[in-house]
């Protein structure tokens, strides 16, 4: 199959490249490699998906005509968007380029796509901070989501309304995939795992939020990708409707939880970076910061009807991988 995916020298973009790749489909990729963080990271990813057979371009989803221009004479079967402006902390610091990126450029996509009859399956990345300040635990796709505390989540939640819009007027086959707290090898360096082991090797304090009473639900890389590979495949309709489905009664729109489902203590989480290092951290403990959340907890029950498997990997072995990773990328810089 002919595979686009957008923001595909991020962290997930480029995990789920190289798995297609290697499966024989032609995927091609866009990004406008930022330096949102550590540029040399995009572009160390890049240069191996280069290698091994991605057909790349440098492109902005935020410029139109650029794009419109880059899907000239181009046919996809499924189109995986992924490029977004990241971070709940930074949409404090700079939130236009949240909505000039999550938003515009997400309706420019749609608007030059929203035609393409050849087009089997549009998938598009959300986030589990979507569901903010809900207490009904674990978190379910279709519990109401209405309370979000950071631009970062508001511009998802606005775009997953775009999306139906678009999924119902233009009968786009629409998934929708809320993330929970992907972590693993080449990952994001301004995210705790990759962060903390950053910190605690080169001996920086790291700051505990809500003096360490938080819960996060971590999910390994490898499994999201094999969650969203199987997606691919559960193009959303009426007939392949499950019991407890987020599907819309409108239109073939779906929206799925992809996490681990065994939250994890902030300070276990700690002790496991300090076990795995053999040092010790240095802790600022500060109260709750703005735009955070106490716990996340994805309920997958829907996930694991629609593709018959999921895959769990443990922290620990999850924790392990990624700090093998960080001491051969830092001895290779």
């Amino acid at each position: 199959m002919n595979i686009l995916i957008t923001g595909c020298s991020g962290f997930v973009g480029f995990h789920l490249s190289r798995s297609l790749i290697k499966q024989s489909h032609k995927v091609f990729g866009i990004d406008n490699l930022n330096n949102y963080y550590d540029l040399n990271l995009k572009i160390s990813r890049n240069k191996i998906l280069l290698k091994e057979g991605i057909i790349f371009e440098k492109i902005d989803i935020t410029n139109y005509e650029e794009l419109e221009l880059y899907f000239k004479n181009k046919n996809f079967d499924i189109i995986i968007h992924l490029a977004a402006q990241a971070g709940v902390r930074y949409s404090f610091e700079a939130p236009k380029e949240y909505i000039s990126s999550n938003i515009i450029g997400t309706f420019n996509l749609l608007e030059i796509i929203k035609n393409k009859n050849d087009l089997k399956h549009f998938m598009f990345a959300s986030t589990s901070s979507i569901y903010a300040m809900n207490e009904k635990l674990p978190f379910n796709e279709k519990d109401k989501a209405d309370h979000q505390v950071s631009l970062y989540s508001a511009t998802k939640k606005s775009n997953e309304s775009l999306l139906h819009n678009y999924s119902y007027n233009f009968d786009l086959k629409i998934t929708i995939f809320r993330f929970f707290t992907v972590y693993g090898p080449w990952g994001r360096p301004d995210m705790a795992p990759f962060k903390f082991i950053d910190c605690i090797m080169r001996d920086k304090a790291i700051d505990v939020f809500n003096y360490g009473d938080m819960w996060r639900d971590f999910t390994y890389i490898d499994d999201l990708v094999h969650s969203v590979e199987k997606l691919m495949m559960v193009i959303p309709s009426q007939k392949n409707k499950v019991q407890g489905d987020s599907i819309s009664d409108v239109a073939p729109y779906r929206i799925v939880n992809i996490g681990n489902q065994n939250s994890v203590k902030l300070m276990d989480f700690i002790k496991l970076i300090e076990d795995i290092t053999g040092k010790t951290f240095k802790i600022n403990f500060s109260p709750m910061q703005a735009g955070d959340v106490i716990m996340t907890h994805a309920d997958s029950s829907l996930l694991k009807k629609l593709i018959g498997e999921t895959k769990s990997t443990d922290i620990k072995l999850g924790m392990e991988n990624l700090y093998k990773w960080y001491l051969d990328f830092s001895k290779a810089k």
